[in-house]
């Protein structure tokens, strides 16, 4: 529930306290157990941290935990999303509430970029996904500075990700050979 409580931003925003608590703190998973949980959550469908508190409650406490540390986790954001939206017009009248939402925003990239780096210990990287990483950090930061919000540019970026994946794992194949 706290990490549902204190997380905004969403699933990728709660990997660094998921990871904090989960790995760090109880012990239930480890290092690397955490980077392929986050792999199978990532790749599932569903939010990334809805099937990573899913998965990691099943894995302590069986289908009563995997109940129990979904609830605990959609609850409190629920809660206050459910709150926020019945006064939404109204609270984003209000100068600080829209502060406070613009300064949200920036700590998301802050820990979206955490959790990259937290990650990347355990994660072998390469080139390519430190390329992608950049190109998803900097349109962040554009979209954020100059409010560009460009629906397709999320697809893009997905394509984009493919296909340099597929390109790059065909050069590096050709290269060892």
């Amino acid at each position: 529930m706290k990490i549902g409580l204190f997380t905004f931003g969403g699933g990728y925003a709660m990997i660094p306290l998921i990871q904090k608590e989960a790995v760090d703190k109880k012990h239930w998973v480890d290092e690397e157990e955490i980077v392929d949980i986050i792999a199978i959550a990532e790749s599932t469908p569903g939010p990334i941290a809805v099937n990573s508190a899913t998965y990691i409650g099943f894995k302590v406490a069986g289908v009563l935990g995997s109940i129990f540390a979904t609830l605990g986790l959609i609850i409190p954001s629920f809660t206050i999303i459910f709150v926020i939206s019945l006064f939404y017009r109204q609270f984003m009248e209000v100068e600080i509430i829209k502060s406070i939402f613009k300064g949200l925003s920036i700590g998301v990239i802050v820990l979206i970029a955490n959790a990259f780096f937290k990650l990347k210990k355990t994660v072998k990287l390469n080139i390519s996904t430190t390329i992608l990483f950049g190109v998803v950090l900097i349109y962040l930061i554009i979209n954020y500075f100059l409010e560009i919000n460009i629906p397709f540019f999320t697809l893009f970026l997905i394509l984009f990700g493919f296909l340099f994946g597929i390109v790059f794992e065909v050069l590096l194949k050709g290269r060892k050979r």
